[in-house]
């Protein structure tokens, strides 16, 4: 995220999901509300993946998308087994930094398995 208000709309989300979790109350309609931000700041990216993360959960009501990986020494890569929480709190601290290479490969992966859930 670019600017200070999406910034501070996003550490307002990490802090209620790090004390209530990713059923917090009004989580969802936090989420459309950045969505909207990112709309603004014309991340495609960012957008869409706001918009399958707050479907999954509303659908799902957890968030166990398998969109970490680690890679052995022969190049495999293999899902990390991760809790809901951590899980989305990564990726939505991925999110504070969308525009960094590496942070917007692993957010590429969350989107892809979005939509593979999802869809």
């Amino acid at each position: 995220m670019k600017s200070a208000t999406a910034n501070k709309q996003l550490d307002s989300i990490i802090e209620k999901v790090e004390k209530q979790g990713i059923l917090a109350k009004g989580l969802i309609d936090d989420l459309k509300e950045l969505r909207e931000s990112a709309l603004k700041e014309q991340d495609p990216l960012v957008v869409k993946v706001l918009r399958l993360s707050y479907e999954y959960l509303a659908d799902r009501e957890a968030f166990d998308v398998q969109g970490q990986y680690e890679e052995d020494e022969e190049g495999n890569e293999y899902p990390i087994e991760i809790e809901d929480k951590d899980n989305f709190l990564y990726l939505l601290n991925l999110l504070k930094k969308a525009d960094h290479k590496i942070n917007r490969e692993e957010i590429k992966d969350y989107r892809t398995a979005l939509k593979l859930e999802l869809y």
